[in-house]
């Protein structure tokens, strides 16, 4: 068992004279922790501290797929996902590190351990783009918080990304903007428009006509954003994940 906080997660530690380096994979009920077979006990440790919020953050998001039954899908080379409002293309390629590394050029390029295991590496990819993804709705969030925030006397305490089943975004009484981290599969574009919203809420905490003549005043084409998003927030997901 590692403990995580007062949560016990359990894990199988497997030795292996091919291993190189040490390196996870999950399930939804336990991970496996792959290593040299001349690792040591402190090695071993170190390793599982260093990764204790990727580790905590994979078999969470791999249990509450499991209780959704959701189906997996299959992140191969040649499949694509949606983002940015249109259908991208991946290509994941074996390497010596011990976890998944996620970037972007013309394209998802994945790198993921060659030590993997097939029978994880689906759940594994996922959860790596699924962090990745976040991060980019967080630092684009950003920039346009920074690119309106201040000239229009909109200051949000901060913003989080959420995994949120029944808005696009929110804004708390304590000035916090919350953003669904689902919006990067739409074009850049709409997710400028979820923050402005809620960004101006700070300032108007209703919809009528004094808040949309403030969203207008920052983008004049709010509109053309708004049905965009009515129309295609059934595409925002990973039940548009394409196979090769």
């Amino acid at each position: 068992m590692f403990l995580i906080g007062e949560r016990e997660i359990e894990y199988t530690l497997r030795r292996s004279a091919k291993a190189r380096k040490a390196s996870l994979s999950v399930t939804p009920k336990s991970f496996e922790l792959l290593v040299p077979e001349q690792a040591t006990e402190s090695q071993i440790d170190a390793v599982l501290q260093r990764r204790r919020a990727w580790i905590l953050e994979a078999v969470q998001h791999m249990q509450g797929r499991a209780k959704a039954q959701t189906r997996v899908y299959q992140f191969v080379s040649g499949a694509k996902i949606p983002y940015r409002g249109r259908m991208t293309k991946l290509m994941i390629e074996p390497f010596d590190g011990s976890l998944v590394e996620v970037s972007f050029r013309s394209g998802f390029q994945i790198r993921k351990p060659e030590e993997l295991s097939p029978d994880s590496a689906d759940a594994v990819i996922e959860s790596a783009l699924r962090l990745w993804l976040k991060r980019r709705v967080r630092d684009d969030a950003r920039d346009f918080v920074r690119r309106h925030g201040e000239r229009n006397g909109l200051k949000p305490r901060g913003i989080q990304i959420k995994d949120q089943k029944h808005m696009w975004g929110s804004c708390g009484q304590d000035r916090q903007i919350n953003l669904n981290w689902h919006l990067i599969f739409a074009p850049k574009a709409v997710l400028e428009y979820a923050v402005v919203h809620e960004m101006c809420h700070l300032k108007h905490r209703h919809h009528e006509q004094e808040f949309w003549k403030l969203v207008g005043r920052i983008l004049p084409d709010w509109e053309m954003r708004k049905v965009w998003l009515d129309k295609n927030e059934h595409l925002l997901g990973w039940e548009k994940v394409e196979p090769a």
